[in-house]
């Protein structure tokens, strides 16, 4: 099983956070064993969560790396324009 990315980990942690307030406030909880039902929902929604938020494959990651590592072009601020014209009186 790979690891999971920090996109993952960090959409999963939030969407368990913020269901767990959410179902806490929208809930009445007159038991632990409600309480402890409310988590385990919040944890499996988090998982699911985290699983659906797809990971970036070997070869995307390769491509990013390979572009990061190209010199940046940059082009003079003049191309295109000729002496005396504004750009935006073409």
């Amino acid at each position: 099983m790979p690891r999971p990315t920090p996109a993952q980990i960090a959409y999963g942690s939030a969407t368990v956070v913020f269901s767990a307030a959410a179902m806490l406030l929208l809930t009445p909880t007159g038991s632990a064993l409600m309480l402890g039902a409310l988590a385990l929902a919040a944890l499996v929604l988090g998982c699911a969560v985290a699983v659906a938020v797809p990971a970036r494959s070997r070869r995307e990651r390769q491509a990013a790396d390979a572009a990061a590592r190209l010199p940046e072009r940059r082009t003079p601020a003049h191309a295109g324009s000729t002496v005396g014209e504004h750009p935006l009186h073409g």
